[in-house]
């Protein structure tokens, strides 16, 4: 059986007042000059202006998954274009 877990209180969005929604997310980091994606992150999702934010205990975790470098080393490997912003093709 699936252990239940009591929802997060994420509260109202300090940008634009909506009240949060939890949701799982993905998001990037650079760390050292490298791209990382944590996926499935547990977040407040505020549904009128995207604001994302999460708990104290999510971040720590985060924090652990960033540096524990053998995780790193044996984590899937996205590739993703990498195009250079050319400002006289922008119609500046």
């Amino acid at each position: 059986m699936a252990a239940r877990f009591k929802k997060y209180d994420y509260g109202k969005c300090d940008i634009c007042d909506a009240l949060m929604e939890e949701r799982q997310i993905k998001q990037d980091f650079w760390v050292r000059g490298e791209l990382i994606v944590i996926e499935d992150i547990p977040a407040g999702v505020c549904p009128r202006c995207g604001e994302k934010i999460v708990n104290a205990a999510v971040g720590r975790r985060i924090a652990e998954i960033i540096e524990n470098k053998e995780s790193l080393l044996n984590a899937p490997k996205l590739l993703v274009p990498a195009i250079k912003y050319a400002a006289e093709h922008a119609g500046v």
